[in-house]
């Protein structure tokens, strides 16, 4: 493979460039970086005038479904639909069937990714911190880590028992990869369908309440403290109050991260009135006051990461009553999106800003090597174009599902391209 990206602005927080700059790449590795390098008809050209080269996207937060729900979604296609959407790594999170909580599940899907992904995008599981996601037993974190797992988490559910929690957040730390919680107080929240306020209460819904994720978070903030040399993430959080702890807990010095999912700083839960299933998520569509809370801290640095929360459901399973409903939708192709025209479009981030949400800090999160746009370095690229407007077509999606609430929506901001492990593909 041999290419002459022309005429792009390489902006790359791992440097700090921010700059017009050509890049020429032979066999996957990056040959030269120069204001302008003359062209040659035997390397393909890639006109990038007006377009942007960032270090390659990575979503530390998705459901691949397999091993054991490939109905819904597979590694291939998930795949797919992550190269499609500009990612050029994913984390897959363990509620598959059987968990990913043996050191062989781990090495099955880092070889299955490998195989069927032809290298464009990279596979790191996101290991079960208990056995079979059950909480009653931490899972053999050692074997987990070494065979390839790069966090732990129940993800799905929470990690409820604070003597379990304490646990994981001492062997974890052993190994440097941090504890994922998805923060929930369950015994609030186990019959509720959507956020519990004013319009759950018209809709005569049952309510999830905000309190439920905060509890949740504070009472691992005070394990945290017990064991500072632990390190902690939150999972896809959804309100004002969940942010403040986050905030307050980093002043104390506290080894503390945590994300957001586009969703939850785009909408509200009035659009739940519809009664779309495709707005049934957990943590549920909170108010306006959350969505600018999360845009605040996303402004503010508290919130590290911009993750999509990809959770593939078939159109059997979500066409039923919204009660029935699973909670999930589909997030890979409309992430870059979503997040240009709700945060870059309004300002409230920096194009620079938002690179570092999607690929410097994941990585730094997960301790995994820093992307170098650099001569000699290999080449781990995601193409953008700002000013592409285009709408949302779920029919064109390559995830093998296509729940989305975001059907029909107009957006401004695209990945054209992705490059990784000696492989260029164009986005459609």
């Amino acid at each position: 493979m041999k290419l002459h990206l022309k005429g792009g602005r390489l902006v790359d927080p791992v440097s700090g460039r921010d700059e017009a700059l050509d890049v020429l790449i032979i066999d996957g590795r990056i040959e030269q970086l120069s204001k302008s390098i003359a062209a040659d008809k035997s390397i393909q050209v890639v006109d990038l005038k007006e377009k942007v080269i960032a270090p390659g996207f990575i979503d530390m937060h998705v459901h691949l479904r397999e091993p054991g729900f490939e109905h819904k979604e597979t590694i291939e296609t998930g795949c797919a639909s992550a190269a499609a959407g500009g990612f050029t790594a994913v984390c897959c999170m363990p509620n598959t069937n059987p968990v990913i909580d043996e050191e062989s599940v781990v090495r099955y899907i880092i070889g299955r990714g490998k195989q069927v992904c032809e290298g464009v995008v990279d596979v790191y599981p996101i290991a079960a911190a208990t056995k079979g996601r059950k909480g009653e037993q931490l899972a053999p974190m050692a074997e987990l880590a070494e065979a390839g797992a790069v966090g732990f988490s129940d993800d799905g559910s929470p990690i409820s028992s604070s003597e379990i929690m304490r646990r994981a957040f001492e062997y974890s730390s052993m190994y440097g990869r941090p504890v994922i919680q998805h923060a929930e107080e369950r015994t609030m929240t186990h019959v509720g369908l959507m956020n519990e306020g004013f319009v759950s209460t018209r809709l005569g819904m049952l309510g999830i309440p905000r309190v439920a994720e905060e509890i949740m978070v504070q009472r691992d903030l005070a394990l945290l403290r017990y064991i500072p040399h632990a390190r902690y993430h939150v999972a896809h959080i959804s309100t004002r109050g969940t942010l403040e702890c986050v905030r307050a807990a980093r002043t104390e010095g506290l080894q503390v991260t945590c994300e957001v999912t586009p969703h939850h700083f785009t909408l509200t839960d009035e659009v739940v009135s519809g009664f779309d299933t495709n707005t049934k998520m957990n943590p549920p569509l909170r108010t306006q006051d959350d969505i600018v809370a999360m845009k605040e801290g996303l402004r503010d640095g508290t919130i590290d990461a911009i993750v999509t929360d990809h959770a593939p459901h078939t159109v059997d399973e979500k066409e039923v009553e919204y009660p029935a409903a699973p909670f999930g939708i589909v997030g890979l192709e409309t992430a870059v999106g979503l997040a240009f025209s709700e945060l870059v479009e309004t300002r409230y981030l920096s194009l620079f800003r938002l690179i570092e949400k999607l690929s410097t800090n994941p990585r730094k999160i997960l301790s995994l090597p820093q992307i170098n746009i650099q001569e000699g370095e290999l080449a781990n690229i995601t193409l953008l174009d700002p000013s592409f407007e285009w709408q949302v077509d779920t029919s064109s999606f390559k995830s093998k599902s296509k729940n989305s609430p975001f059907h029909g929506r107009r957006l401004k901001g695209k990945a054209v391209g992705v490059l990784n492990n000696g492989k260029f593909l164009l986005c459609e």
